[in-house]
């Protein structure tokens, strides 16, 4: 993994491809081993989390689940802007169903709460949470995710779906914005 400039930013590698399936199967078997019935439905979040969630939801293989598609944006290039605007809401019937909410990151905690809000008023047997990556220093409003693959710094990050300004996101391992000199 080398270092890669766009847009006058360097990113150097931060978690490894090989790092992330870890990860992956464990949250998988984890979310498995907690579903008490055999038909969730997983909500991914877009579209960040479209990786993440495609690698995690074909790992729990659970042939009577569904997903189903969710869009919130917050990001303006490096910086969450503070504001949620929902592009794509929630149009499948989750009452009284398993629903995990499949979410590449969560930072200040702004759309996984608007997320669970939102979903909630929907009359779910539960709501959970599965992000990729968690900033707990950075954490404002809402929970902790019940599945979390990496605990990181409030450091910028892309890969692995995760962009800038919509670049970066096919890249296959996870890369730090590097600390100016």
């Amino acid at each position: 993994m080398a270092e890669i400039t766009i847009k006058g930013l360097t990113f150097e590698p931060y978690i490894s491809q090989e790092e992330i399936a870890k990860q992956v199967e464990r949250l998988a078997a984890e979310i498995k081993r907690d579903c008490v019935t055999d038909s969730p439905i997983f909500v991914c979040v877009l579209k960040g989390a479209f990786v993440f969630a495609s690698d995690l939801y074909r790992t729990i293989n659970m042939p009577k689940s569904e997903i189903a598609f969710i869009r919130y944006k917050s990001y303006v290039g490096t910086e969450s802007t503070g504001e949620m605007n929902k592009i794509l809401g929630l149009n499948d019937n989750v009452t009284g169903r398993e629903v995990i909410i499949i979410e590449d990151i969560v930072d200040t905690g702004l759309t996984a709460h608007a997320l669970r809000s939102d979903i909630e008023v929907m009359n779910p047997m539960s709501v959970k949470m599965a992000t990729l990556l968690y900033k707990p220093e950075s954490l404002q409003v809402g929970k902790v995710p019940e599945y979390v693959g990496f605990e990181i710094p409030p450091k910028f990050i892309v890969g692995y779906g995760l962009d800038l300004d919509e670049q970066m996101r096919g890249l296959r391992d996870v890369y730090v914005l590097k600390k100016k000199d």
